[in-house]
């Protein structure tokens, strides 16, 4: 029996189970997609099954040409099954399309051919065969392409190329092979969502103007905060352009929380506020400070054990020396997650730290938060349940397209308070509503991007269980990929013991090196090794991973695992990259 929410990554089952070439749930699929999306599910099962020729990798310096096209139909009926006319997009412009009097055939016959270029993109994304990257220089492809805006128009069948273009050197992050960043993968029903948040185009502050998309907000927050463990889902949140900006709305919050005044009357009004965080934190929360002119020195780096987790004592250490000196120690950021170790921080010490010395806890659950969905992982952010606020990232370890960025805050009420401007304009107090759905004024944008229905569709579609088991998959990729290497030739880790998160650090070590003494001319040497290897994967476009020094550790490999679709083999061909790429170096 499938695991739960196991359909979600079909494409890449070991089984070949949801493989497209199984004809028997191959066939079933299709007839399903062709129900539902008629003319675009054809298509689409046309690439995956054979009936028309399958997209291939093209090796020129232009995409194919948009030739003469199918255009809809002119009669009224709504669908119809007419013959289509030709269309030449030659010799239409984008003055042809809606809103255009009688731009509603060339619209849909235009869009139908975007889709189809989306859809060959989707279908290469899961292709293993094909590239991650198709890579060029900056100055090749500036050459190689006239990028340069102009002040006459061009018609249809350019813009089409521009798509196909576009899609022809941009990264496959939904690629089973492509491990470069923390957020990897590419969703279906995330996908389906983003395109029907840019159809509605409409913008989140009040009630009036994106009505659904306020209240699926509402709800998702309130779920989320249950999962974290504030009693009935209470408090308050937003969601917000990323984890650095949920990171500063935290050290905002925090800061008008012990001091309301500096809302009017600025950091003049407040005594010297500092920060404190752990060593191997985001870069986010110093850039937080110095946006809030908080200064970046006072955010204080605390230091961390091997493993990358903060030292509880010498947090309090360093908050005690804060105090002798005067200054006002306002927030502690712990992180559940780091990013190039993957450590979870000892929540609950930090926690009891907070509450001794009256201390606002955050907690940046950018990475690590997708593990509260699991049952198996989530004691790792044990103590969460005690922290004022938290960052939670779903575009990251739970796959939501970006953006997807969520702060969650216990106390409700407060980030209204601390963000209110009460425009007359947007925020009328007599509306025939309930005001409390107007949720522009607790936000520091106005403009604010519907981040939520990608999230709350693919909640419905997977259920908390179909989360649950691709965190699960994605943790026992990365043990298998730490067992495969711990005692490999030519591999050292960065760190003993076993990953907490999908984060594998370690070096390559090539034969040359390995008969060196560990001196500076072989750290000189090491490296020198992993950019070299990431430059060559670059250039193949086999795979990507990422790399970097941290502290007094040269250049290593940091692997980490998001994507659903990825399985053993393609473990086992990473391994197998990295060492054809680099036994020469």
């Amino acid at each position: 029996m499938a695991s739960p929410g196991s359909g979600f990554w079909s494409f890449g089952s070991e089984d070949g189970s949801g493989d497209p070439e199984n004809p028997g749930t191959a066939r079933a699929w299709c007839q399903v997609a062709q129900k539902f999306t008629g003319g675009i599910g054809n298509k689409l099962c046309a690439l995956l099954y054979g009936d028309a020729e399958k997209p291939a990798e093209s090796g020129g310096s232009q995409p194919p040409r948009a030739t003469s096209r199918k255009a809809a139909c002119a009669c009224n009926q709504k669908p119809c099954s007419c013959p289509k006319a030709e269309v030449n997009y030659a010799f239409l412009h984008a003055t042809d399309l809606l809103p255009a009097c009688d731009g509603e055939r060339p619209t849909l016959a235009f869009l139908q051919e975007v889709m189809d270029i989306l859809l060959q993109y989707v279908v290469k994304s899961f292709d293993r065969s094909t590239k991650v990257i198709d890579f060029h220089y900056p100055n090749e492809l500036l050459q190689e392409y006239n990028w340069e805006l102009a002040d006459q128009p061009e018609n249809l069948e350019e813009i089409l190329m521009h798509c196909q273009t576009t899609l022809k050197y941009a990264i496959k992050t939904g690629h089973p092979r492509y491990f470069n960043q923390l957020s990897t993968g590419l969703d279906m029903v995330g996908l389906a969502a983003d395109w029907l948040t840019s159809t509605a185009n409409t913008n989140m502050f009040t009630y009036e103007i994106a009505p659904v998309f306020v209240l699926l907000e509402y709800v998702t927050l309130k779920k989320m905060r249950e999962i974290i463990g504030w009693p009935g889902g209470s408090g308050d949140g937003i969601f917000s352009p990323g984890g650095a900006i949920s990171n500063m709305y935290a050290m905002l919050i925090a800061r008008f929380k012990m001091f309301p005044e500096v809302k009017e009357k600025g950091m003049a009004a407040v005594p010297r506020l500092i920060a404190f965080t752990s060593e191997h934190s985001h870069f986010s929360l110093k850039k937080g400070a110095a946006a809030l002119g908080i200064g970046t020195d006072s955010v204080i780096l605390i230091k961390c054990d091997e493993r990358g987790k903060m030292i509880p004592s010498d947090l309090e250490r360093r908050i005690l020396e804060a105090k002798q000196k005067g200054f006002v120690p306002f927030l502690v950021s712990a992180t559940a997650g780091t990013t190039v170790y993957g450590a979870f921080d000892p929540l609950l010490a930090v926690a009891d730290i907070c509450k001794k010395y009256k201390i606002w806890m955050h907690v940046d659950a950018a990475w690590g938060g997708g593990l509260l969905m699991s049952r198996k992982h989530k004691w790792k952010l044990s103590g969460v349940e005690r922290a004022n606020s938290v960052t939670w990232n779903p575009h990251k370890m739970m796959g939501v397209p970006l953006q997807c960025s969520a702060l969650l805050v216990r106390e409700e009420g407060l980030m209204q308070s601390c963000n209110q401007m009460h425009a007359s304009y947007l925020f009328q107090q007599d509306k025939h509503y309930d005001l409390s759905y107007d949720t522009g004024d607790k936000a520091l944008q106005c403009g604010r991007h519907v981040d939520v229905f990608k999230l709350w569709l693919m909640w419905r579609a997977k259920g908390t269980t179909g989360f649950e088991a691709h965190i699960d998959k994605c943790l026992e990729l990365a043990e298998y990929l730490y067992n495969i290497i711990k005692n490999r030739e030519g591999y050292e880790m960065v760190f003993d013991g076993k990953p907490q998160h999908t984060n594998v650090c370690f070096w390559y070590v090539p034969p040359s090196l390995r008969v060196l003494d560990n001196n500076e001319e072989r750290l000189s040497r090491l490296s020198k090794v992993a950019p070299v290897i990431k430059a060559r994967m670059m250039e193949y476009g086999t795979t990507m991973v990422s790399y970097q020094p941290l502290g007094d550790k040269v250049n290593f490999f940091r692997m980490v695992i998001s994507n659903p679709a990825a399985t053993h083999q393609d473990i086992d061909f990473l391994i197998e990259e990295i060492e054809r790429l680099g036994q020469d170096l």
